[in-house]
């Protein structure tokens, strides 16, 4: 894979601007709106409940962004370039969100299930928009 170091750099990038959006959001819904903190209410809260339909779209709007980034600093962009970047960011994010949102245990971490099942269908559609990332930008590129 050609330049995986900024490959790693545009992705984390990304990968941070995306959770602080989303712990922003609750934050807003929080203090702003007045809905129930994980304190006062069953499960992360109802600040952080309402946020969840809204994960995707701070994904899919974010990473096609900085795989142009990342994108636009190689020489040329081949179809296996594209895939390489789609595999590793997908797989690094399923990995990572393991680890950094369920084994590792911190306020704002969860259990396998409530991860991995009750924030089900907005998990799947997180990995399928940074999987299908790379791909939405190749194409645009190439419209453009």
């Amino acid at each position: 894979m050609e330049h995986f170091g900024m490959s790693m750099l545009w992705f984390w990038i990304a990968y941070f601007v995306v959770t602080d959006i989303g712990v922003l959001h609750t934050i807003f819904n929080i203090k702003v709106l007045k809905m129930k903190s994980m304190k006062e209410s069953e499960g992360m809260g109802e600040g952080y409940e309402k946020t969840k339909p809204w994960h995707p779209l701070y994904n899919i709007i974010i990473f096609p962004i900085f795989a142009y980034l990342y994108f636009k600093g190689l020489d040329t962009i081949t179809f296996s370039n594209v895939i390489y970047t789609s595999l590793i960011w997908g797989t690094i994010t399923v990995i990572f969100d393991l680890i950094g949102w369920v084994l590792i245990k911190h306020p704002w971490s969860l259990t396998f299930k409530e991860f991995y099942v009750d924030y089900q269908p907005w998990i799947t559609m997180i990995y399928v928009t940074i999987y299908a990332s790379p791909f939405i930008t190749y194409g645009l590129i190439q419209l453009l």
